[in-house]
């Protein structure tokens, strides 16, 4: 087993790094280049296979992200246009075993009229970021980082981020004139400025053009994509083949390299609400959240589902619903990224924030995060986040008006320290990411799905009757609250 090369940067160790003065980088992009076997080159093309990771979306909120195989993975970049394409298939044994069957096929496309997140695939390359830095007026510091001495090559690109701050690329070029790491910065709902860095590794030559065998692109601290490169080519002949015309521009992002979108929607669906009880009201969009009143404030079940917008729009529900009393209490139900797209938004309303203790440093780190690149709500706000991680597996809300109890599944794959609400008075259970109506007219899924027999369990080992209505996050087909009898008829008879 070989051991790679560890690089542990931050933006603190860079600003107290010893380096000498900045100065112009044309002649070490030009040097790079020339060692690299990059003058001449318009395009290139390479392939080989494996992983892309799901971004925000690790099991435990302070694990890494999960990780899905990819074959036959290639990707074409036309420096001239500019324009990149990646393609792979991800394939899958059935579970009763047997011979490999293709899963699914993927593609990613950018132009130069595409976001800068999809627009990064090409010049977060070695070769990309070298041209990059050719034509944006790039500079250069010599540093030592682990031992290393490194020439470190920085350029602003064109494009702009939300908050009017150009993207910085910095490059690390060794003593062979090699790229070996290039990081920069992209806004991120949940992440603030996220970090993003890519390793080049064990270089290969190809008649003078030269290759890392080994990539690895991490964001937020994790691996996001990794590539064995089996071999790779300068300028090939049918570059218009591999990259033909996108359909429309900045279209598709796919995998290829880490998806660079954050949590989905961009924008607030119509919010609506539904009062399931006296001071309960259901907050209704594609997102559900549940709105609990007590004698002098008001506490919030899932407060930042999807994005900031989806988040304000709900919280201004509330108020509208609960003119006089303050959100005291925001509980998500877990931390992935769909789910807490707008949790930003909820902490800059002052609330604290209930989650489980394995979350809790989860939370506050991220809430915590530089905000520069797309300022938004909490960082507008000036206010500090409180996060709240309660031990054991139940937290109770009371007062003399009502009762709430936010209880830990248990045993659950899909995420640690998920939680659901519970209602004992009014009978209601609300809950995320666990069970979703069948298809209709589709047999009782075998095996049975894992989350629905999760919940059904939990269910009884606490004891919970919700007679009156179960409540998902997640908008479902039919809209409504379902019962207990319906679940268990979805897993079938004898299975739980």
């Amino acid at each position: 087993m070989h051991v790679r090369r560890a690089f542990c940067f931050s933006l603190l160790t860079l600003i107290c790094m010893p380096a000498l003065a900045a100065q112009d980088g044309k002649a070490a992009v030009a040097a790079a280049s020339q060692a690299m076997g990059l003058d001449g080159v318009t395009s290139l093309y390479y392939y080989g296979s494996g992983a892309t990771y799901s971004l925000g979306q690790n099991n435990n909120a302070n694990g890494p992200w999960p990780k899905t195989p990819v074959n036959e993975y290639t990707r074409a970049i036309n420096f001239s246009t500019p324009a990149t394409r990646a393609t792979w298939s991800t394939y899958a044994t059935p579970v009763t075993g047997g011979a490999p069957a293709l899963n699914t096929n993927g593609q990613q496309n950018a132009t130069g009229a595409s976001p800068w997140a999809q627009q990064l695939e090409m010049w977060i390359t070695p070769w990309g970021f070298l041209k990059g830095a050719e034509t944006n007026g790039s500079t250069v510091q010599t540093r030592n980082v682990g031992g290393k001495r490194y020439q470190v090559v920085s350029w602003d690109t064109p494009n702009k981020s939300p908050g009017g701050k150009a993207y910085r690329m910095v490059g690390y070029i060794n003593a062979d004139g090699l790229v070996e790491k290039v990081e920069t910065w992209l806004d991120h709902a949940v992440f603030g400025d996220m970090h993003v860095e890519a390793d080049y590794t064990f270089y290969r030559d190809n008649n003078g053009f030269k290759f890392p065998s080994e990539m690895v692109q991490k964001r937020a601290g994790w691996p996001a994509f990794d590539l064995q490169v089996l071999g790779a080519w300068p300028n090939p002949a049918k570059i218009a083949t591999l990259i033909p015309a996108p359909a429309a521009p900045g279209a598709g992002p796919g995998a290829g390299g880490p998806p660079p979108g954050g949590p989905p929607g961009g924008g607030a669906a119509a919010i609506t609400s539904e009062k399931l009880a006296d001071g309960v009201y259901r907050i209704k969009s594609a997102y559900n959240s549940l709105a609990v009143e007590f004698a002098d404030h008001v506490v919030l079940f899932e407060p930042g589902p999807q994005n900031e917008a989806r988040a304000l729009a709900g919280i201004a529900e509330v108020k509208r619903l609960f003119p006089n009393k303050p959100i005291r209490y925001g509980v998500p139900t877990h931390h992935h990224i769909d789910h807490t797209g707008g949790i930003a938004g909820a902490a800059s309303e002052g609330m604290t924030l209930v989650t489980p203790a394995v979350n809790k440093a989860f939370f506050e780190k991220v809430l915590s995060a530089p905000r520069t690149l797309a300022p938004d709500a909490l960082s507008k706000s000036g206010k500090k986040p409180v996060v709240e991680g309660f031990a054991g597996d139940k937290r109770v809300f009371q007062d003399a008006t009502r009762t709430l109890e936010i209880h830990v599944i248990k045993g659950l794959p899909h995420a640690d320290g998920l939680v659901v609400a519970w209602l004992p008075k009014e009978k209601i259970l609300a809950y995320a990411d666990m069970f979703n109506w069948p298809p209709a007219n589709q047999p009782v899924a075998d095996p049975p799905v894992i989350g629905t027999m999760v919940l059904v369990r939990n269910i009884e080992r606490l004891g919970l009757d919700p007679s009156g209505g179960i409540l998902s996050i997640h908008t479902m087909n039919p809209d409504r609250l379902v019962k207990l009898e319906e679940i268990k008829a979805s897993i079938g008879p004898n299975k739980l």
